[in-house]
């Protein structure tokens, strides 16, 4: 069993709050608090929760490293498309315009193969390369739980340099350039670019790659990592005057033509297993897809037929494809449960009135453009980095607090009769629901703000949910100086840096920074309301509000990281939250990091020719 330290009893924060992780840890029940799972996905997320009694969910335990799967898929023999390397020069953004300026963004640039570039380059590209002794590694502007980047891109468009011609390509970011899956005329595919569309790109995930290092809780850190891909390539896009929207009435069978999941790996040989499997198993090195986008230019609205773009996606399967897939690892371990739930969770089609649309362009609300340094868009993109330590002394401004809050709000900057909930502001506007994420703030070292507990509400339609649901002490007050519009809220005063670590697996960062937060959902009513399918989509949210988490802080001239190792039903024993009603869905922290001036920086072009 996991102990806690107890702490001064002249803190509320501390007594209040550690008292009720103690009565979990204490508590034998405490693991079986959640009523019976009713569901594929929550059966899943009870499942793979950590636990202070129970221990962590089930992983390998320790690392194979002769089996790590390699980060980068790759296609031969290959068609390749090259991509300038850096971009030409797009006239840069001030990080804050591409926010604060009045919609939409700057004038649309045309596809070509150098538009394409940038896309790619400040969104999914390496960022860089870091060496230690004799062990070297690359990033990427995307980031991902453990760097080990299950998230592949795959783009279908009208080559720029061949009219008429329906490409068919995979990303590969290690080289930065296109590998042609397949090709056609694009008379014969019409309904897959409608007018005014610019390309579709579409995001899949090897689950291997998670799993290796992280066991069965993989899935989740999976589709954190679709989310921040998918603010990545939002930003990317709003920089070169387009906008992005989901195409979420494309099935995930329609998605999987897409991408080519039949034209790579193989399947399980005999269906899928039903316990944990060990040994060679290629199979797991398939992709799932899990999404895909439209790209258009930001102030249009083009017409998508889910119907008649799901048959021509059909269309795909009966191309050539060409390029075998190279084996990521030697030997496997199949963690069975994440491709059961994976395949529970699945999106059919359209659910029920469900079109494409877009929503009004909206900025963010603006406190001062001062906050943030001098950096373009393109800088911060790439100068984005996981902080792997905090210095516990940084203390951050409130207002700058208080801007990195707004920028985290779904609908930006609206009238005071509106509500947030509805997602119109960059990158949340990519997704087509309202906002089920929350962010509950454990506020450490902000210079005129009380250390305690904050609540960010950030769907307002829930306020009074969440306050009924949550612990009836806590205050709801309205903090000092907080901005018209920002629905943030104190709820109660004091110490939390010992809660902050204790419930992020005892994580130092989580307390060694300005701030951190636990992202908290609307869970139970979201699957039985919508359908399972909504499982991985929460996870996506997440992930697009952490991928603004990293930004903010990065343009202010600091650091952040994503958490994902915390005890689930701790979290919500200290804001009061029972059964499934709310779940928490990932962690995050924000501050001034500590480099570790071992390790060796290293261009990411042209790198060392490595798969690493």
């Amino acid at each position: 069993m996991l102990l806690l330290r107890h702490h001064p009893a002249s803190l509320r924060c501390h007594v209040r709050l550690d008292s009720a992780i103690h009565r979990l840890a204490m508590s034998t029940a405490a693991s079986a608090s959640a009523p019976p799972a009713s569901s594929a996905a929550s059966d899943y997320h009870c499942r793979t929760k950590h636990s202070l009694t129970a221990g962590y969910a089930r992983g390998p335990g320790r690392l194979d490293w002769a089996n790590q799967p390699n980060p980068f898929l790759r296609f031969s023999p290959p068609s390749q498309i090259p991509l300038p390397n850096p971009p030409p020069v797009i006239a840069g953004i001030p990080y804050p315009s591409l926010f604060h300026s009045p919609p939409p963004p700057p004038s649309p640039q045309p596809l070509s193969v150098n538009s394409l570039s940038a896309l790619l380059f400040h969104s999914l590209a390496l960022s860089a390369w870091k060496s230690a002794g004799v062990s070297t590694w690359s990033l990427r502007v995307n980031p991902s739980s453990g760097n080990l980047h299950p998230t592949e891109a795959h783009l279908l468009f009208e080559h720029p340099r061949d009219p008429g011609r329906l490409v068919v390509s995979h990303y590969a970011p290690r080289d930065h350039l296109l590998e042609v899956r397949s090709a056609a005329p694009l008379a014969d595919f019409p309904a897959l670019l409608p007018p005014l569309a610019t390309a579709v790109l579409a995001l899949s995930s090897i689950f291997w790659r998670e799993s290796w290092k992280y066991g069965e809780r993989a899935l989740r850190y999976c589709n954190h990592d679709v989310g921040h891909a998918l603010a990545a390539v939002a930003v990317a896009a709003a920089a070169l005057g387009w906008d992005v929207r989901l195409l979420d009435g494309l099935s995930d069978e329609d998605l999987g033509y897409l991408v080519g999941v039949e034209k790579g790996a193989p399947p399980p040989p005999d269906g899928l297993p039903d316990k944990m499997v060990r040994g060679k198993a290629p199979w797991v090195e398939r992709q799932h897809p899990d999404c895909a986008v439209l790209l258009f230019p930001a102030g249009s609205e083009p017409k998508v037929d889910y119907g008649a773009m799901s048959a021509a996606l059909r269309g795909l399967d009966r191309l050539e494809w060409v390029g075998k897939a190279n084996a990521l690892s030697k030997d496997h371990v199949v963690w069975d449960v994440i491709y059961h739930t994976a395949e529970a969770v699945k999106k059919h089609g359209p659910a029920p009135g469900e079109s494409f649309s877009v929503n009004p362009w909206r900025r963010n609300t603006v406190l001062s453009d001062g906050l943030y340094k001098e950096l373009t868009a393109q800088e911060v993109v790439r100068r984005r980095r996981s902080a792997v330590d905090m210095d516990g002394v940084h203390v951050m401004g409130r207002d700058t607090f208080y801007q990195i809050m707004l920028h985290c709000l779904p609908s930006g900057d609206v009238s005071p009769e509106e509500l947030q909930g509805p997602p119109s502001a960059l990158p949340f506007r990519v997704l087509p629901w309202d906002a089920e994420v929350h962010a509950a703030l454990f506020v450490h070292r902000v210079s005129e703000l009380p250390k305690g507990l904050y609540f960010l509400v950030r769907n307002e339609e829930h306020f009074d949910m969440l306050r009924r649901a949550m612990r009836q002490d806590f205050e709801w007050e309205r903090p000092e100086g907080c901005p018209d519009g920002l629905p943030l809220y104190r709820l109660m005063k004091g110490d939390c840096q010992q809660i902050a670590m204790q419930i992020s697996c005892f994580q130092d960062i989580a307390s060694h920074g300005c701030f951190s937060l636990g992202m908290i959902s609307r869970f139970e009513l979201v699957l039985h309301e919508k359908g399972e399918w909504m499982y991985p989509r929460l996870f996506w949210e997440t992930g697009v509000l952490g991928q603004v988490l990293y930004l903010e802080a990065h343009a202010v001239g600091i650091s952040a990281t994503g958490i994902g190792c915390y005890f689930d039903d701790a979290v919500h024993e200290v804001l009061g939250l029972k059964d499934l009603e709310f779940q928490s869905l990932y962690h995050f922290t924000v501050g001034a990091p500590v480099l570790d001036k071992r390790i060796m920086s290293l261009p990411a072009y042209p790198g060392p020719g490595i798969d690493a």
